[in-house]
Parts: C-alpha cells; sequence; structure tokens
C-alpha cells in the first residue's frame, strides 16, 4: 500500500456533499476534540456514556486504562499482562476480543492500527497521555463507527494551555516502576496574523515488572517513550489544528501463562520457556483538522489523518498445548515447563506487522434552530502486512539453544487491506422544550481482501479471499424531561461489525438490533440512571488470533457462532455529601449482563443458553473519599468483575474453561502542598487478591498484586 491516499479516496472524499464534524458540533474549541463534551453533557445524552475526566484521573492515580474503564457500567474488561498495555475492552453486546469489537478514538480519529482490516487493537495510545476519556452508547454512536454495536471509546489528549504553562508529574514505585509526564505549550500572536497555540509533551515510562522467569533474572516490565506536539492556528471563522505523535514499547511479556497448579502454588511465577518473549513496537500519527465558518450556522471541518504502526512479538508458539496436557495430568509436558525435561522442536515466532491506515473527511454542521443537522461521510483505507519467520529452539538441560529458521508458509507471509466509504446522516431536533427526538442513518460500504505468498519475494500468490458489505444502520433515541429532577430516554439502532482483512467471499458481517430504555434523575450534587439494554444478534461473530482464539479452535479469520442475545441492567449514581467541613464524594455503577446462545446451533456444537465468552454477569465499583480544608484528601476505588467464561458454553464444562471473580481495592492519599504542587501515596490491590483473570493467551494470568507507589504533581 503507498504512503499516500489513493486516488480512490480522493475522489470519493470530495464529491461528498454536505458532512458534519468528526468532533463535538456543539463546541468553539477546536483544540478540545470531544464526542460528549462535560460531566453535565453525559447527563442530557439522547444514548448513555460516561467521561473520566482530568480529575477522576487524577484522584485514582492510574496509568491502566483497564482500571479506569473498570468504573464505567456496560463495560467489560478482560486483563491480561496486569499493566494494561493492550487492553481486551468490551461494550454491551460487543465482546472484548483485544478491544476489535469496539471503536477506539483519540481525540475524534480511530486509532486502532486497521480499524477495517485488523481491528485487533495490538496498540493502544499511552493513558498517563490522556486528559480525559469518554464512552459513548446507543444510537448515538451511529455518529462515529465503523464498530457500531456496543460502543465507542474517544481518548481526549492533552489541550493547548490558555497562557504559557506547563505540568510535571513524577512518580516512582515497587518492581522497578518509573513514571515521568511532562508538558508545556502556549498561546502567542494576534492581530491580522491571528492567534497561535502549541504544545509538546513527553511520557517516560519503565517498570521492571512482577513475574519471576525460572532460572533467569531478566525483567518481565516494560519501557514506553511517547512524545506528541501540538501547533494550533486561529483567526476569526477558521483554525487549524496540526498533531504529530510518535512512541516506542519493550515490553518483556509473554503469551505463555501457567497451569492452574503452578498459578495456585505461585501466581508470579514464569516458566523459562518463555525467556525470550518480548514485544517492540512503534506508532507514528499525524492530523490535520480545519475549521471554517461559511455562515453564522453553517461550519465546514475538514480532517486528514495518517498512522502506521509497527510490531513484533517474539514469543513461543503452542504454548496452550503443553499447558493443556499439564493440566490434565500429563506429566512430561509438566517437566517440559518446568524445565526439568529435555525436548526439541520448540519455535517461536516473530509476529512482526506494520500497518498502516489513513482517511479524509469533509465535514458540514448546520444549525436551524430547533435543528441540529449534521450529514457527513468519510474515505479510509488501511492494511496488515505480515512476514513473520519462526526460529526453532531445544530444550537442553534447562536452557534454550537455538537450531534453526524455518521457511516462512503462507500463513505468515501475507497482507490484509480494507478499503472503505461511510455517510451518515443526523438530526438532533428539540421537538419541544421537554422532548429531544434524535434520528441517526449511517451508511457502511466496506472492501476487504487478503493475499498469501508461497515466497518471501512475494513473486507466487498461493491464495486469494475478498469480502464485500455494505450496511444502512439506522437509528432513533430521544430523552423527555417528566420535570426538573426526572428524564426518560430510550432508543434502537442497527448495530455492524467488519470481518476483517482474512473474511471470505460468502461471510457475512456481525450484525445486529440494539435498544435501550432507562430513566435519570438529577437534583444539586445527586445523580442517579438506570438503563436496560438488550442486543438481539443476526449472526453473532468472534475474531479470531493466537492472542483470542475463537469459540472453535481457530487462531485467523472470524468465526460465525450464530444467533445471540446480550441483554443487561446499567446502574450509575453519585453525590458529595457534607460532613461538617468536609467533603464525601461517592460514586458508584454496577452492571448486570445475561448473554447467551439464542438458538440451536447442531453443526456448530452449541445450544440454546450457552453463556457467551468474555462477558461477565456482574460487574461493580465503588468510588468513595474524604475531602478535607486542609488539602489532605483520600479516597478509596473498589472494583468487582464477576468470571468470565474463555469459550461459549463454559458453564457447561470443566472450571478450565472460565476465569476467577476478582475483587480488588486501591487506596490513594493526596495533599496539595501548595496550590501548585501535589504529592500523593498509592496501594493498588490492598488485599493482594491474585487470581486467574484470563485464560487467554495460553493458559491462566493474574492480575498485579498489590504494589506502592508515590508521586508528586507540579504545575508550572
Amino acid at each position: 500500500m503507498a504512503n499516500k491516499l489513493s486516488l480512490s479516496i480522493f475522489t470519493a472524499s470530495l464529491t461528498l456533499p454536505l458532512v458534519a464534524m468528526a468532533v463535538d458540533e456543539t463546541r468553539t474549541d477546536i483544540e478540545t476534540i470531544s464526542i460528549i463534551g462535560s460531566r453535565e453533557d453525559v447527563q442530557e445524552l439522547a444514548g448513555s456514556g460516561a467521561l473520566i475526566d482530568q480529575e477522576q484521573i487524577a484522584i485514582e492515580a492510574s496509568t491502566d486504562i483497564n482500571q479506569l474503564l473498570k468504573t464505567v457500567p456496560g463495560i467489560y474488561i478482560r486483563e491480561e499482562d496486569g499493566f494494561g498495555l493492550r487492553p481486551n475492552i468490551g461494550i454491551r453486546g460487543a465482546t472484548s476480543e483485544r478491544s476489535s469489537k469496539i471503536t477506539l478514538l483519540e481525540d475524534g480519529i480511530m486509532i486502532a492500527p486497521a480499524p477495517y482490516a485488523g481491528p485487533a487493537a495490538y496498540y493502544f495510545p499511552t493513558t498517563m497521555r490522556m486528559d480525559s476519556i469518554e464512552v459513548l452508547k446507543g444510537a448515538p454512536l451511529l455518529r462515529y463507527g465503523p464498530q457500531t454495536t456496543g460502543g465507542i471509546v474517544n481518548l481526549r489528549s492533552t489541550p493547548i494551555p490558555e497562557e504559557n504553562s506547563g505540568k510535571l508529574r513524577l512518580a516512582a514505585g515497587e518492581d522497578g516502576m518509573r513514571d515521568l509526564h511532562l508538558n508545556y505549550g502556549g498561546r502567542f500572536g494576534g492581530g491580522a496574523l491571528g492567534n497561535f497555540g502549541w504544545l509538546l509533551e513527553t511520557v517516560q515510562r519503565d517498570a521492571d515488572g512482577f513475574k519471576k522467569i525460572d532460572r533467569s533474572g531478566r525483567d518481565t516490565g516494560y519501557d514506553i517513550e511517547d512524545y506528541m506536539g501540538k501547533l494550533l492556528w486561529e483567526i476569526e471563522g477558521q483554525s487549524l489544528l496540526l498533531k504529530a505523535q510518535y512512541s516506542e514499547e519493550v515490553s518483556d511479556e509473554t503469551y505463555l501463562g501457567l497451569t492452574d497448579a503452578d498459578f495456585r502454588d505461585n501466581p508470579k511465577r514464569r516458566y523459562g520457556l518463555s525467556l525470550p518473549d518480548e514485544m517492540s513496537l512503534r506508532h507514528k500519527g499525524y492530523s490535520a483538522i480545519y475549521n471554517l465558518d461559511l455562515t453564522d450556522s453553517v461550519r465546514m471541518t475538514a480532517t486528514g489523518y495518517y498512522n502506521e504502526f509497527s510490531r513484533n512479538w517474539f514469543k513461543l508458539s503452542g504454548g496452550s498445548a503443553l499447558i493443556n496436557a499439564a493440566n490434565g495430568g500429563d506429566a512430561n509436558a509438566q517437566a517440559i515447563l518446568d524445565g526439568t525435561a529435555d525436548t526439541t522442536g520448540l519455535t517461536y515466532k516473530n509476529n512482526d506487522r506494520e500497518y498502516e491506515s489513513y482517511g479524509l473527511e469533509l465535514n458540514f454542521a448546520v444549525d436551524m434552530g430547533v435543528h441540529q443537522l449534521n450529514i457527513g461521510g468519510r474515505a479510509h483505507e488501511d492494511e496488515v502486512d505480515r512476514l513473520q519467520p519462526v526460529d526453532v529452539y531445544d530444550q537442553v538441560d534447562g536452557k534454550l539453544v537455538y537450531v534453526s529458521t524455518n521457511p516462512i508458509s503462507s500463513g505468515d507471509n501475507r497482507v490484509e487491506d480494507a478499503e472503505a466509504i461511510s455517510f451518515w446522516l443526523t438530526d438532533n431536533w428539540q421537538v419541544t422544550d421537554a422532548l429531544a427526538l434524535n434520528l441517526f442513518l449511517r451508511y457502511e460500504k466496506v472492501h476487504s481482501s487478503e493475499e498469501r505468498y508461497t515466497d518471501e519475494s512475494r513473486n507466487t500468490i498461493s491464495s486469494k479471499k475478498s469480502n464485500r458489505s455494505e450496511e444502512l444502520l439506522p437509528g432513533v433515541s430521544f430523552t423527555y424531561d417528566l420535570n426538573d429532577q426526572w428524564q426518560v430516554l430510550a432508543g434502537v439502532h442497527r448495530g455492524f461489525s467488519p470481518l476483517g482483512g482474512g473474511a471470505s467471499e460468502r461471510e457475512d458481517p456481525e450484525t445486529s438490533i440494539n435498544y435501550e430504555a432507562g430513566v435519570r434523575f438529577n437534583e444539586n450534587s445527586f445523580f442517579a440512571e438506570m438503563i436496560g439494554f438488550y442486543s438481539d444478534f443476526d449472526n453473532k461473530t468472534e475474531n479470531c488470533s493466537v492472542a483470542n482464539p475463537c469459540s472453535n479452535g481457530d487462531t485467523s479469520g472470524s468465526f460465525t457462532t450464530g444467533e445471540a442475545v446480550i441483554q443487561g441492567i446499567e446502574l450509575t449514581a453519585g453525590n458529595r455529601f457534607q460532613a461538617g467541613d468536609f467533603t464525601i464524594p461517592v460514586d458508584l455503577a454496577y452492571t448486570y449482563t445475561k448473554a447467551e446462545i439464542s438458538e440451536d446451533e447442531g453443526a456448530l456444537g452449541f445450544e440454546k443458553g450457552d453463556r457467551l465468552a468474555d462477558i461477565p454477569k456482574n460487574t461493580f465499583s465503588l468510588r468513595a473519599g474524604i475531602e478535607t480544608p486542609m488539602g489532605w484528601n483520600n479516597y478509596m476505588v473498589a472494583k468487582y468483575t464477576d468470571r468470565l467464561c474463555s469459550n461459549i458454553g463454559c458453564d457447561n464444562g470443566s472450571r478450565l474453561g472460565r476465569t476467577d471473580s476478582l475483587f480488588v481495592v486501591d487506596l490513594i492519599s493526596r495533599y496539595s502542598v501548595n496550590p501548585d504542587t501535589v504529592v500523593y501515596a498509592k496501594v493498588d490491590n490492598v488485599f493482594d487478591r491474585e487470581e486467574i483473570v484470563s485464560r487467554l493467551p495460553d493458559g491462566a494470568r493474574p492480575n498485579k498484586p498489590r504494589t506502592a507507589s508515590v508521586g508528586i504533581e507540579y504545575a508550572f
């Protein structure tokens, strides 16, 4: 794929009619790119959502996206490495699967490495760099896409400050954890040339890790560096924002987990077979957003973006076979894992892939008084290029000895790509003072393909696949104010999830009808919301990978599991109580979900009532604090996640098909030394609960153990 926009993208984009903004159409500052807005906007959505703002991020002193999102109802997290480096995020009907079934945005722009051809999020933006996080669910998500079933996660980066200023955050903790976050920017100019703004930012993170590798002193942590710059030009009626980002990561992470017996004995253990395993990645992202006010009621926006991502996860292949055999009582498999038995032919694959994605949007937002119209479109292309040699090792006397490198097979020598055209029409109609009606219509046309090659020079094609899908996705929602405190809401929309570059011609994408209805109460500082949701799938699909094998065992392509229903209830409540001079903030979130196959699928071996994978029945979070007038504030964050199925129908099998439930409590104490300086101490997982939070990939995996850290925040 060429490193430039193809003629087809330009032609499709330039011939778009009126198109709506890819950012929040109601905001006047281009620099704060949002799909929701403020906490007050969340409480008025014609759908459901959440905002994790800068205050919450600072209070929780969290750098792990998993832990932050666990405080949002309707979100399902399957942990993997304990640090949140490659999160598995699901929302309502969208199961986690490397976050491939939700739409991931950074500043309103798709950020998954290849959102259509390979949506599995092996890259995730550095959470420590983010100013806030938005979650959008229900019919309003049709404005975005391509994943329109469960929800959207939009990461909002640090805004350019209104005056020259900066922030510094330093933290250190157990297991060699060291974090630095530094940014500085400001504004200048004026007059005929307009106003200018700029921002420079970096995050530097490293840790030794909490796991220990048998017969080795090698670290099991990570080393991350992330850089971002913004340049803003504003003049009356116009603005241009340029953004560039670059990051690198090396993490000593593996796919190889533990047997159940070894996990119960020492969850921090790693087998010596995983010694060479390492992930290295590099990401570059560029975007330009131009705004032009054509009239007092019409605003045009042009957005262009380009993302490039390369990674190589060198790791043991086929570790699940050894884990499964040892769990079944195979003494030789256990001895190989322990390093006490010699073995030959261990394969370690260079999972080396390059991703590229780019697109162009032309946008108009039209204010017609009671109607806020958005008509829009996007042309997008992305690609995944795999060239993955396999090294062969023997284990001799507990040590790994390199033997040879195998010729690259066609499965490890392939290119997957996708071209997509999207259009949308939305009408936010204020019918009366009490009734707001929201109409949505989205169109997605996707062409994906895959070519496999027999030779490294790629002169001979061994196989080809292609898939075309075309979907019209309508939706409607409303809010109605019963009085100043009570509001009801409801909505319905058609969901869609593209299959990816490896799909065959006759495969159909995942589609669903999604409903939600609920009630809100808002008075002074107290807010409560209860929403029921129901997703009815014509054909539920799973995205298959080595990291997330499908329920039929496949590790590539997709797997259609048939008709399914995912339904549940979300509860949210929050208040700020006063006790004399003390303030006690309390926020609670709870989700109950029932996720099942809804019709017998005899050919697949599924029966009506079989539980779907990666969706817990119950999740719960409680955030509470005591804020004092002397600036010493203390907080507790408690989170509970019910057990997960690792594959469909785990309740019909052994415990090896499901995870453990997990209850974790974090404590944070913050003290304001002066208006510009805050020091804090934090203990994650105070009660040191270590459970099996995932069996994917390749065996039982723990959450992060009890970990203490201290930090300082300084504004200048």
